[in-house]
């Protein structure tokens, strides 16, 4: 049988099934926001993403007690743009779809998407603020897990849809201690996800090299830092650090102040642990920008036990100084969203198409360059990420390096 010339309209949807399967984190997270970039409304790159309401209950009164609906937003933007760009000759253009998909769009698509996965994979780990595990032992039970399984029930993330990612050593360990508690991977409806490895204790468990490494600087110790000042202002997002000497503290680390506990979401009532954060942003050796943003009072209150934070409260990072962790994240899919815009369609429209499936939108543009007798061919991806909910998240850590 002849093999038949390939089009880019083919080129298209092959690459963008091979996307879809390859995008092991970005396939699991949020993508319902992405109909904004698309068709004839033009917002710019920005979409404001809105978050619900926080009330106080009015208690023993039958007085009104009327509160102001205060609503809390925050931005995705969609700039960065990425690709792979190839090229292939006329006698290469009379493979069939199967062939060219395996020479030449597979390993390109899996470059790509590769790249996009572990920056948004990274990006959002950094972001996340709830850890659990215990650093320098290896995860070889679902204790650690269950410890994040806990941090996701506690802040009231829906029981459904909900994954983790280990990288391969750790999931190893997992996978050979508690074998018999994994269900099938073809159970699941996700099974042609590229990473899938099982289901267990109510999360689809992804097997993902490209999990973030925290290395901690030789200024993380476990004494020394103290919190530099009082917490006094309702969502105070900067604080300062005593006996930060040496370096700054990287983006992504996390740390405890003593006797600042965390609190259950709508009770206010302590949860009996210490409040967990992670730097945003390192401005200097001892300034900080942190997540989440401390609320001592009303109805966004998320800590209790302010009243005893002094310059003397001691700061606890998660790990010991100058290792590395590769750690884990187990989250609800709404913790965090994906959007990939529509890119425009340039002329020579018949060279020059787009699709969109599941939410990632791709481009793929051809000309020929016919001094050279090929086909120039770019696929490009417009996308932006950002964290929704950080709080139906958890950091996962384990035995360092």
């Amino acid at each position: 049988m002849p093999n038949t010339l390939l089009t880019v309209d083919m080129i298209t949807k092959e690459a963008l099934r091979l996307a879809h399967e390859k995008a092991s984190f970005i396939g699991t997270i949020n993508r319902q926001f992405d109909d904004s970039f698309t068709g004839e409304r033009k917002i710019g790159d920005t979409l404001r993403i809105r978050y619900p309401s926080e009330y106080t209950r009015r208690t023993g009164s039958r007085v009104m007690d009327v509160q102001d609906s205060v609503q809390v937003s925050t931005s995705l933007v969609v700039a960065t743009q990425d690709g792979v760009d190839l090229k292939f000759n006329s006698r290469e253009r009379t493979l069939d779809l199967e062939e060219y998909s395996k020479l030449h769009l597979d390993p390109a698509i899996a470059t790509l998407i590769s790249n996009i996965d572990s920056d948004v994979l990274q990006g959002c780990t950094k972001s996340t603020f709830n850890f659990a595990g215990t650093a320098g032992t290896s995860i070889s039970s679902l204790t650690a897990p269950g410890g994040g399984r806990t941090r996701l029930n506690e802040n009231l993330a829906p029981k459904g849809d909900r994954y983790v990612h280990f990288n391969s050593d750790v999931m190893a360990s997992i996978v050979s201690g508690v074998a018999g508690y994994f269900n099938p991977s073809n159970a699941i409806s996700e099974q042609y996800r590229e990473g899938l490895v099982a289901r267990t204790a109510m999360a689809d468990y992804y097997e993902n090299e490209r999990v973030w490494r925290m290395a901690n600087t030789t200024s993380v110790t476990l004494s020394t830092a103290k919190l530099n000042g009082y917490i006094s202002t309702l969502g105070q997002t900067s604080i300062n650090i005593t006996s930060m000497t040496v370096s700054a503290a990287g983006v992504g680390q996390k740390f405890t102040l003593a006797n600042l506990n965390d609190v259950h979401p709508e009770t206010k009532a302590s949860l009996g642990r210490l409040k967990q954060f992670t730097v945003l942003v390192a401005t200097n050796v001892s300034t900080y920008t942190i997540s989440p943003a401390i609320y001592i009072s009303g109805p966004r209150q998320n800590v209790t036990g302010v009243g005893t934070t002094t310059s003397t409260n001691a700061l606890t990072w998660l790990g010991s100084p100058n290792s590395t962790y590769a750690l884990g994240l187990m989250y609800h899919r709404d913790a965090y969203t994906f959007a990939t815009a529509a890119l425009p369609l340039m002329a020579a429209a018949e060279k020059c198409v787009r699709r969109t499936f599941d939410g990632i939108s791709l481009r793929v543009w051809q000309d020929a360059d016919i001094r050279n007798d090929e086909m120039l061919t770019r696929i490009d991806i417009l996308y932006g990420f950002t964290v929704i909910r950080p709080a139906w998240g958890c950091v996962i850590i384990g035995a360092s390096d």
